[in-house]
């Protein structure tokens, strides 16, 4: 799983990479202790009208705008009755996600990208103590490209013609660790390489276990080829804890 994790480049950097079109307003600052619930940084595909139509019988043809957009790390299905859940939905198991209830809508037609410099897992020792370990790539020059899922909630306590009532949020897919990994934890995000980024996020694209299945194999090599490094406990914010302590 993935409960704690980085994103410490600046937005710009993100918007390069990406190739955003449109960032929002309001992006989150800088964080290297992420939690559940926290404003994280998302990427999407969105589908918008171009101003001249395609042909005469169309009045605009259908294009792509990639948006990074500020999210809540746990994702809200649209049915639930308040934005404060009765488990735990800041990850999303691959093996079920397209047949759960909270994410199924959103395998289908709501992926997204959630960027990351790193996580935090923790081994756990027989004495039930907890070493973290920060995870990334090996030369840590680009980011991680977790696949996610996201959502829009409206807030029953708003108006409906209020534009605040609106939440958007998201959950990061995970996946069984491979053996470079899995002696740390069992589970793993799935970090998608580069070469998928555009069909992971492709709003014409209708999800489904496949898409999942898919993911997951191209993340292997990716999560296969992470760098590992012992960090002393997470207490505040700061790049001191990503720091190797070994």
């Amino acid at each position: 799983m993935c409960g704690r994790f980085v994103v410490a480049r600046a937005t710009g950097s993100l918007v390069a990479f990406y190739s955003v079109d449109q960032p929002a307003d309001d992006l989150p600052e800088p964080n290297y202790n992420i939690r559940p619930t926290d404003s994280v940084p998302i990427v999407v595909d969105t589908a918008a009208r171009s101003q001249e139509p395609a042909n005469d019988s169309d009045d605009g043809a259908a294009t792509g705008v990639r948006r990074l957009e500020a999210a809540r790390w746990s994702l809200v299905p649209p049915f639930a009755k308040e934005l404060k859940l009765p488990y735990p939905t800041f990850n999303a198991r691959s093996e079920s996600a397209a047949s759960k209830p909270s994410f199924r809508a959103s395998v289908a037609t709501k992926r997204c990208i959630v960027p990351a410099d790193g996580y935090y897992e923790w081994l756990t020792a027989a004495d039930n103590s907890k070493t973290p370990f920060y995870i990334t790539d090996a030369d840590e020059d680009v980011p991680l490209s977790f696949a996610g899922l996201y959502s829009w909630w409206a807030d029953p306590t708003f108006a409906a013609d209020d534009p605040d009532r609106w939440v958007l949020s998201a959950t990061i897919l995970t996946m069984a660790a491979p053996p470079e990994l899995a002696h740390i934890h069992d589970r793993t995000p799935v970090t998608l390489p580069t070469t998928m980024i555009d069909d992971w996020l492709d709003p014409g694209t209708r999800g489904d276990q496949g898409l999942m299945d898919a993911a997951v194999e191209a993340s292997l090599p990716v999560a296969r080829s992470l760098h590992t490094r012992q960090v002393a406990p997470l207490r505040g914010n700061g790049p001191e804890l990503i720091r190797s302590v070994r």
